[in-house]
C-alpha cells in the first residue's frame, strides 16, 4: 500500500554534509507522521528525527542542531539535511511511515508503520 525508499547516503568525511531522501508512494493520502532512524551495528534502531504533516519536527539530542528533517507533502518527500557530520553518525538510516488504514472513511481502522529498505551513510574520521 506504502512504499518509502531513501537514497542520498554515502561515504563522507567528519564535519561534512549530506541530505538524505525519503520517497513515498502508493496510498499516501493516509500517512501522517513521518521519521528518520538510524541503526549503527551492534547497536538498537533508534529515532533521530519526526516530522508530523503540519511541519513540527523532534529531534534526538544527539543531533539537536546539526540535522534538520523537512517534509513536501505535495511530492511525498521526507528529508534529512545532515551537517557537521561526525563518525557517530555512522548507520543505516530508515524512513518511517506512520500510516491510519482507512483514514479516508469515517472508521479508521488502525496505524501501521511502513519501513524503506535503508541506506548507508558512512562519516569517516
Amino acid at each position: 500500500q506504502v512504499r518509502l525508499v531513501e537514497s542520498g547516503g554515502g561515504l563522507v568525511q567528519a564535519g561534512d554534509s549530506l541530505t538524505l531522501s525519503c520517497a513515498a508512494s502508493g496510498d499516501t493520502k493516509c500517512i501522517f507522521d513521518m521519521a528518520w532512524y538510524r541503526q549503527a551495528p551492534g547497536m538498537e534502531r533508534e529515532l533521530v528525527a519526526k516530522i508530523g504533516n503540519g511541519g513540527d519536527a523532534r529531534y534526538v539530542d544527539s543531533v539537536k542542531g546539526r540535522f534538520t528533517v523537512s517534509r513536501d507533502n505535495a511530492e511525498n518527500t521526507m528529508y534529512l539535511q545532515m551537517n557537521s557530520l561526525k563518525p557517530e553518525d555512522t548507520a543505516v538510516y530508515y524512513c518511517n511511515a506512520d500510516y491510519l488504514r482507512g483514514c479516508e472513511t469515517i472508521d479508521p481502522k488502525f496505524t501501521f508503520d511502513f519501513w524503506g529498505q535503508g541506506t548507508q551513510v558512512t562519516v569517516s574520521s
